[in-house]
């Protein structure tokens, strides 16, 4: 099992860099705006669990073949990057919706959308990718037990941190919306805005990482 300093250590990185807003905080961020609170912790918890397969992954070996291949690791990043886009311009597109949207019930579908969506840009999140696969495996210790199961465990300590810490920037961007909400005309804008930040994401996630 995990020795308790290393479990501490490993959540305090952890904390360290999921506190610092990425691909996951900018989705929920986006799709708050865009969609609300309920759209945003259903995408907090979709993502949170694709986040964790990801985890499973390189307690099973595959996360250091992507992390160290280069074409792998580039096609993994730009089908998230092409699927954030994607989302932010059907977001763009449906804002004018957005007034109906607040009073109408939320059908049991579009939370198993929203839920896969959120799911989608989790497993295809490439600084996820990076930092399981590279940091991970250096706080396991082989003396211990199974490493894969020590690898479970600390991303399960790191899935709960993200899951706090992603719900939190959710309700503080669903907040702001519901402000924006007794005007029509300003919900319209921000949930083009959602869109926006969405797409630009996309674009940022594609355009930036590693590369060789």
């Amino acid at each position: 099992m995990v020795s308790t300093d290393r479990l501490l250590a490993f959540a305090a990185l952890s904390a360290l860099l999921i506190v610092v807003p990425g691909p996951s905080v900018l989705f929920v961020v986006g799709r708050a705006l865009a969609q609300g609170r309920r759209a945003a912790l259903t995408t907090v918890v979709g993502n949170t669990l694709g986040s964790y397969i990801l985890v499973v992954a390189v307690a099973v070996g595959v996360g250091s073949v992507v992390e160290r291949s280069v074409v792998v690791f580039a096609l993994l990043k730009f089908a998230g990057a092409a699927y954030l886009v994607y989302l932010g311009v059907r977001a763009w597109r449906e804002r004018r919706s957005l007034r109906g949207a607040l009073t109408a019930p939320t059908a049991a579908r579009d939370r198993r959308r929203t839920f896969r969506e959120g799911f989608v840009v989790g497993v295809t999140n490439p600084k996820s990718v990076v930092f399981f696969a590279a940091v991970l495996p250096q706080f396991v210790d082989r003396d211990a037990g199974s490493a894969a199961a020590q690898m479970l465990v600390l991303g399960l300590v790191s899935s709960v941190i993200a899951l706090t810490c992603d719900s939190v920037w959710g309700l503080l961007a669903a907040s702001a919306r519901d402000w924006f909400a007794d005007s029509p005309r300003r919900l319209s804008l921000v949930g083009g805005a959602g869109g926006l930040a969405m797409v630009g994401l996309g674009v940022t996630v594609a355009a930036t990482g590693r590369t060789d």
